[in-house]
C-alpha cells in the first residue's frame, strides 16, 4: 500500500487527485453518521479499558520531537563552522536530517492547527451542551478545536518522516501512529472524523515536505522515473566506516 519512494501515497498522481479528494469527503460523511455513537460508546468504556489509551496518546504530542530536532539542527549548523573535511560534511548531513524531522512533523502540525481554528468544531467534552456538530469558526479556544486531530496528524507524520529516513522502522511506527490516532476517541478528545482527517493531513504533509526536499536535492533525490530516494549521506558513512576499522 505504501511505497515510500513514490511521490505520493496510495497511488496518487495528477489524474487521481480529484477522485482522492472526493473519496476523503465521502469517508468523512460516512464517519460523521457514526461520530456520536462511536465517541459516546468509547468514552463509556470501563476505566480499565480506557487507561492504556491515556498512556499512549501522549506519543502524539509534537514537542518531544520538535524541540530536540530544532535544538540539534541549530547546534549542528553552528558546529559546522570550525570543522573541515569529512567532519564538516557529516555534521551538515546530520543537521539536514534534523531539519527534515523538524519540518516533516512541524508542517503537518501547523496545517492542522490552522484548520482547527478555521473549522472550530466542538470537542466531545462539549457534547452535552452543544452537540457533536457545533462550530465556533476562527475565534475559539481548545474546546472548539476538534477537527482535525493534532495528535493523529503528528503521530502519522512521524511514522512517515522516520519511515522515509529508515524504511525498516515504518511498519512499526505506522501501527503505533494508528493506535495513537484511535486513542483520541476513548480519551474523549476527538470524534472519529477528527481522527481520520488528522491522519490524512499528517500523511500528506509529511510527503509534501519530503517532496520539497527532494526537488531541491536536500537529503533526498528525485530519480528520472519520479521516485524519491534518500541520498547516500557519504560523510556519515565514512565516519562510521572509520570507527569500525
Amino acid at each position: 500500500m505504501f511505497d515510500l519512494q513514490k511521490p505520493w501515497p496510495l497511488g496518487l498522481d495528477r489524474r487521481s487527485w480529484p477522485l482522492f479528494l472526493v473519496s476523503i469527503l465521502v469517508i468523512l460523511a460516512l464517519l460523521a453518521m457514526t461520530d456520536v455513537a462511536l465517541s459516546r460508546g468509547a468514552i463509556g468504556w470501563p476505566d480499565a479499558w480506557r487507561a492504556p489509551f491515556f498512556f499512549i496518546t501522549d506519543y502524539g504530542l509534537s514537542d518531544w520531537v520538535l524541540i530536540p530536532s530544532l535544538v540539534l539542527m541549530i547546534l549542528l549548523r553552528l558546529a559546522m563552522f570550525p570543522l573541515r573535511g569529512v567532519w564538516r560534511q557529516a555534521t551538515g548531513e546530520l543537521a539536514l536530517v534534523m531539519t527534515f524531522i523538524f519540518l516533516g512533523v512541524g508542517v503537518p502540525g501547523l496545517l492542522t492547527n490552522l484548520l482547527k481554528r478555521l473549522v472550530g468544531r466542538g470537542r466531545p467534552t462539549e457534547f452535552d451542551v452543544s452537540g457533536a456538530f457545533s462550530f465556533h469558526n476562527l475565534i475559539n479556544d481548545w474546546t472548539f478545536q476538534s477537527f482535525p486531530s493534532g495528535h493523529s496528524a503528528t503521530a502519522t507524520a512521524m511514522a512517515f518522516v522516520f519511515g522515509f529516513l529508515w524504511p525498516p522502522l515504518f511498519p512499526i511506527l505506522l501501527v503505533v501512529g494508528v493506535v495513537v490516532a484511535l486513542s483520541r476517541v476513548p480519551v474523549g478528545m476527538h470524534y472519529p472524523t477528527d481522527v481520520f482527517a488528522g491522519v490524512v493531513v499528517g500523511m500528506l504533509g509529511a510527503y509534501l515536505v519530503r517532496n520539497v526536499f527532494a526537488r531541491r536535492n536536500w537529503l533526498f533525490a528525485q530519480r528520472p522515473d519520479g521516485r524519491m530516494v534518500l541520498k547516500p549521506l557519504a560523510g556519515l558513512r565514512q565516519l562510521l566506516q572509520r570507527d569500525r576499522a
